[in-house]
């Protein structure tokens, strides 16, 4: 099945997220798995200020642009298209914010 990348955006800092919202992320994968798809990786993201962004040789802390919501975490889901994996990222708890969804390119990694 192809793979998608689902990458939520919040508003509200991690640590104010109200607690039935953090249930609910971790119930996702069940959610997921009981509507035909698969939920390889899920991660949550420490906030926009521990982000160090890389442009040519030049370093700076925080993130490329400033937006009102901040990237807050992604997962990979296998779905049977992208249909599929729309119908599956609305099912993420969001606060104020959004869920951005992306298919995956595959990629051969050389050992060694």
């Amino acid at each position: 099945m192809p793979q998608y990348a689902v990458l939520i955006y919040e508003s509200v800092p991690p640590e104010e997220l109200p607690q039935e919202v953090m249930d609910a992320h971790m119930a996702l994968p069940g959610k997921i798995r009981a509507a035909g798809g698969r939920e390889i990786a899920g991660l949550a993201l420490q906030p926009n200020a521990t982000a160090t962004s890389i442009r040519g040789e030049l370093l700076t802390d925080g993130p490329f642009i400033e937006t009102k919501e901040e990237l807050a975490g992604v997962f990979v889901i296998e779905a049977r298209d992208l249909d599929h994996a729309l119908a599956l990222a609305k099912m993420t708890p969001i606060v104020e914010g959004g869920v951005e969804v992306r298919p995956l390119l595959g990629f051969e990694v050389a050992e060694g």
